[in-house]
């Protein structure tokens, strides 16, 4: 199996992955890991891979096209989305996976899916999260580690790298030791899976409701349009887009976070502006 990592901080990588199970399964050549420099795929002299959102609010947003650029890459398609899709296509085992605090919870059942994977590529966000339109139309999965806050999806990606590596056959030694450790036992009887970390930011924190989606510039990438309240300057109509969409994400990526019933009130959102 293959892993690339996408990082603005690949020398955060050197020591977690030269140790334990990892070091072993790469020594025995049952993994190969590649980590690229997001930075690389951009064209300004100060290499600037984050913007400030539209319709405003505090922190940076990590721009799509060096992310676009870096997976494409990967695909031999830069700068071509068709091109991508089909290489994609071709290629039904790869996983496109973006660390983010929005993202559905990572548990054992998914690291198993993961698993079954030719090919994973990570994408590491950072600062107050990624343009929306790279969960939408890049990555084949967004998912989190927990319901706390870290500083960047670099961590997150070692776990995630850490515990799929553990599945793959001849990574333990003993084929039975990953089938009888945490997780494992109680999802095969029927339990729920107990998560266990997240990536980027406190999307998801006290409140009990996701942030709602960002975007950046530029306002029309690949002909994927930002939604036009946030660039009207109706800073109601802003607000109100964005309750609505955060309530929509929590109910699409994690619908336990409304199970008590405490946002119930907000089923009934106004509609588009």
């Amino acid at each position: 199996m293959r892993f690339d990592l996408i990082t603005i901080f690949p020398d955060f990588f050197r020591g977690p992955l030269d140790y334990g199970i990892v070091r072993r399964a790469r020594e025995a050549k049952l993994i190969e890991i590649a980590v690229h420099d997001l930075r690389e795929f951009t064209h300004d002299r100060h290499r600037t891979v984050d913007d400030r959102p539209f319709g405003g609010g505090e922190g940076m947003v990590m721009k799509p096209e060096p992310i676009f650029e870096a997976v494409e890459s990967l695909f031999g398609s830069v700068g071509d989305t068709k091109a991508l899709e089909t290489a994609r296509q071709g290629e039904e085992k790869t996983a496109v996976v973006l660390l983010s605090a929005s993202g559905k919870l990572f548990s054992q059942q998914m690291a198993r899916r993961f698993a079954q994977c030719d090919r994973i590529i990570l994408i590491c966000g950072r600062y107050e999260g990624v343009d929306e339109r790279v969960a939408e139309h890049l990555a084949s999965d967004e998912i989190s580690i927990g319901d706390f806050v870290l500083s960047g999806g670099e961590l997150a990606a070692a776990m995630v790298l850490d515990a799929v590596t553990r599945l793959i056959p001849g990574a333990l030694g003993n084929e039975d030791s990953a089938e009888n450790e945490s997780f494992s036992v109680s999802y095969e009887h029927g339990f729920e899976d107990i998560p266990c970390t997240d990536a980027t930011h406190a999307s998801a924190g006290a409140s009990g409701i996701l942030e709602c989606p960002h975007y950046t510039r530029p306002q029309n990438f690949r002909g994927w349009e930002v939604p036009e309240v946030l660039v009207g300057g109706n800073h109601e109509g802003v607000r109100r887009w964005r309750e609505r969409t955060a309530f929509e994400k929590t109910q699409r990526n994690r619908p336990d976070l409304l199970a008590s019933g405490k946002h119930r009130a907000q089923t009934k959102i106004s509609g588009d502006d």
